[in-house]
């Protein structure tokens, strides 16, 4: 017949586990606003300007654009030098490629900052992420040091419960050897 092994938890243990469920309990409510913010990003809905402009910025500085562009304005050069009489349409000092050059630049300039204005703003997004990220992380570590401080604060307490009957056994052993004098 086997005996019933009973499994009661002293009252020091319950108030202990109740200290450790409190502090995870604290620690998860902290970290759900982190977490939702994170997993639900806010949707991003694009102007028809804004990704025009961000194709423009991305075809603009590319190396495409710089080679096409370059091959663009030899092919202008050499055929306006070397055309004859009424074929030349921008003989020698191009001045009709020097306007539309400078168009070209301005309007080329502030479709590429609005392009990089809204780069700015991802990247600040990214940041707070990064920020909400980081803070969540502190706040686990934290958690965790509470975690740690608690143990730590039970198994002193042990010890100087353990020390303390070690103390009253020597006392006793010490009466007994003095009373046998």
């Amino acid at each position: 017949m086997k005996a019933k092994t009973n499994y009661a938890i002293s009252d020091e243990v319950k108030i202990h586990l109740e200290k450790l469920h409190l502090i995870v309990k604290n620690s998860i409510e902290a970290e759900e606003l982190i977490v939702h913010n994170l997993a639900h990003p806010d949707i991003e809905n694009l102007t028809k300007g804004e990704k025009i402009s961000d194709r423009v910025a991305q075809f603009g500085g590319s190396w495409k654009f710089i080679i096409s562009f370059f091959v663009i304005l030899i092919v202008w050069i050499i055929f306006n030098v070397l055309a004859m009489g009424t074929y030349k349409f921008d003989p020698y000092p191009f001045i009709l490629m020097n306007l539309i050059l400078s168009c070209l630049a301005a309007l080329q300039a502030p479709i590429i900052m609005m392009s990089q204005n809204r780069q700015e703003q991802k990247d600040r997004i990214r940041s707070e992420n990064d920020y909400l990220i980081n803070l969540k992380a502190e706040m686990q570590i934290r958690s965790l040091n509470q975690k740690i401080d608690l143990l730590l604060e039970e198994e002193i307490k042990t010890l100087f419960d353990v020390q303390q009957k070690q103390y009253d056994l020597l006392k006793s052993i010490n009466s007994k050897l003095t009373v046998k004098k």
